[in-house]
Formats: C-alpha cells, structure tokens, sequence
C-alpha cells in the first residue's frame, strides 16, 4: 500500500494542531481552575518531601492510606505518594513546617507498627532548584535545535532540510506537553530527561527519512532550486516508511513495559517515552518531509517571481 504523504499533508497538518490546540485548551481550563496549567512535581515547586519506610510491599490500598493520612495531618490536598524500592513510600507535599512533618510520620509509624529508623529521609526542597532545572531545559532545547539546524544544513547543503527538522522536533516537543497537560502528568526531571531523549530518537528517524529524499532527488537529477515532485516525496517516505515503523514498534515494546511493570519513578520517565516515540515517529514521517516539500515550492515560487521581474526590467 503506497502512503500518499504529500497528497494529505493538509490533513496531518491539521490533526498536529487539533492535538496541540487542544493541549492549549487544557492549559488555559486548569489555569483557571487555579491549579497551573501543568501538573508540577516537587522538583519544579519546591516543597518538602518524607521517605518512609512501611516493611510492607507497595501496593494502591497502602497508597490509599497514606494518602488519607498525609491530607488529614497536613491538610494539603495537592500530595503525591510514590514508591521506593519494595516497601519504602515517598511523600511529596507543598512546603510543611517540621513539626507537622514530625506528626505525620508519627501518625504513620502508629498505623505500621515501624521504628523511629524507618523515617529514611525527611527534607525541605528549595523552589530555587526548580529555576535552575527549568531554565536548563529551556536553554538545551534551544541550543539543541540550533546546532542541529546546522548540522543537518551542512549536512544535506540545503537549509530547507533543517528547518523542517527543527520544526518536526518542536512539534514532537509541543506534542508532549500537550499530553502533559491533558492527563495531569506531574512535571519533573524525569520529563526533561525524556524530552531530551525523544529529540535525539526523532532526529535519527527523520535524516533516514531525508537521506532517502537526497539520494532519490540526485538520481532525477533535480536542482536544489527546483520544487520537488510528489512522487519524490512519497516515494522516499515508502521507501523508509517500514524501517521506522520496525524501530519504533521494537522501542514501544520495550517502553510500554516499563511503565507496566515498573515503580512510579520508572513509569514517571516511560510515560513521556511512550508519547514521544509515537509523536516522533509520526512528524518524521507525515510532518517532517512535507514540510520539506512546501519549502522547496515556496522557493521556487520565489525564484520564477524573480526571473520574471528581472526579463521585465531587461
């Protein structure tokens, strides 16, 4: 079956921004709502944050409970309960004083039956510390985008090659947030450390996809100023289409069971994964090169606007 990419590219177009659209919705609704646009972990807010250790396997009804007595003591609603190894419970919750801190986990250790040794951790997290990842992240996504922006237009000799890159990687990007903001998903490191991993996985996928395109567009014997044919588009991406598909289903796999079968903190980091891959894998193919092809017919509108003007003058 021959995909026809650039025949429907309005169309994927258009479903990117009904996805991202609609990630923006989500924003603005929670933002009135009072509750941020994201869902932010402890590690963007600050906070503070107790590890307990209940000498009983981590398990939804322990979460439950904890849960209950964490809003009860402090009330604060807004508390997350995560795991730690096999039997240790993390708290994180907006910033507490110590000595409702102290009342919390004595509360828990009366439930539990544990020791005044079971309190593994019991801290304060600067909101400073958030600054610092947030703006990290910003300025390698950036920095990132730039020096692959140069990299693939040296590469290929052709700017249009990098620009669609770099907007196929803000598309991947802006694609998870909006996941991000629709389903509630706490920010935290684990995000940045996925989205600066999907940047380089859909980087990959889409100079196969570009590569392709080259070696198709040297055989026709097409001129960089040239605008590329449909079928040199289409059939690149078919050409390629069944090894990116391979890859990310051999990835998906592998990722999907993480976030089956491992702790919150792995499910936290394979989450993003899992919409990135997809969303990667989707721009290299359907955003990526059409994107490309648009490029190439804006320019050559260009340059026979050109010749006309110049043959008008001469």
């Amino acid at each position: 079956m021959q995909i026809k990419v650039i025949e429907n590219r309005k169309k994927y177009y258009a479903l990117s921004c009904v996805v991202i659209g609609l990630g923006v919705l989500f924003m603005v609704i929670n933002m009135f709502r009072g509750q941020g646009a994201f869902s932010k972990d402890i590690q963007f807010t600050g906070g503070s944050l107790i590890q307990v250790d209940v000498k009983q396997n981590f398990s939804n009804d322990i979460k439950d409970d904890i849960q209950k007595i964490a809003t009860e003591v402090t009330g604060h609603t807004n508390i997350s309960i995560t795991s730690a190894g096999d039997t240790g419970v993390i708290i994180t919750m907006p910033q507490t004083d110590t000595d409702v801190r102290t009342k919390l986990f004595e509360t828990i250790k009366e439930k539990y039956n544990l020791e005044d040794t079971d309190l593994a951790k019991d801290v304060d997290v600067s909101a400073s510390i958030s600054k610092e990842i947030k703006s990290g992240a910003i300025k390698a996504v950036i920095v990132g985008a730039i020096l692959i922006l140069i990299y693939i237009t040296f590469r290929f000799k052709d700017y249009r090659f990098g620009t669609s890159a770099v907007v196929a990687l803000l598309h991947d990007v802006m694609i998870m947030l909006a996941a991000y903001a629709i389903f509630r998903v706490p920010l935290n490191n684990s995000f940045i450390a996925a989205m600066l991993t999907i940047v380089g996985y859909s980087i990959n996928d889409t100079i196969v996809v570009f590569d392709r395109i080259r070696e198709n567009k040297v055989k026709k014997g097409l001129k960089d100023h040239d605008g590329a044919p449909i079928e040199l588009v289409d059939d690149s991406v078919n050409q390629t289409v069944g090894r990116s598909i391979s890859t990310s289903v051999t990835t998906l796999i592998m990722v999907v069971l993480l976030f089956i079968l491992g702790t919150e903190s792995v499910k936290e980091f394979a989450f993003p994964l899992i919409i990135g891959v997809l969303a990667g894998t989707y721009s290299s193919i359907f955003i990526a090169s059409p994107l490309w092809y648009d490029l190439t017919h804006f320019g050559a509108k260009k340059s026979t606007r050109a010749k006309k003007v110049n043959k008008k003058k001469a």
